[in-house]
């Protein structure tokens, strides 16, 4: 398992020593999952938001089914209709 080394000022230090019974390596590495784990939720959220802003609804009585019936004839080389 990899090592990770972290600063901290004195006042924190002495704070985290008047607790004896905490794993601090857990307490940390449970804080950088759940960070790690809110910024994929926001990185999806903002990756939603973006698909939502640049998505157009057809115009009305756009038929799709012959959009894709036409270029499926054209890529196979049928004559168009």
């Amino acid at each position: 398992m990899p090592l990770v080394t972290v600063r901290l000022d004195e006042e924190t230090k002495a704070a985290m020593e008047s607790l004896p019974g905490v794993n601090w390596s857990e307490v940390i590495r449970r804080s950088i999952r759940d960070h790690l784990g809110s910024q994929k939720r926001q990185n999806r959220v903002e990756a939603l938001l973006l698909m939502e802003r640049i998505s157009t609804k057809a115009p009305k009585g756009y038929d799709s089914a012959k959009v894709i019936r036409y270029w499926r004839d054209r890529r196979d080389g049928r004559p168009r209709r």
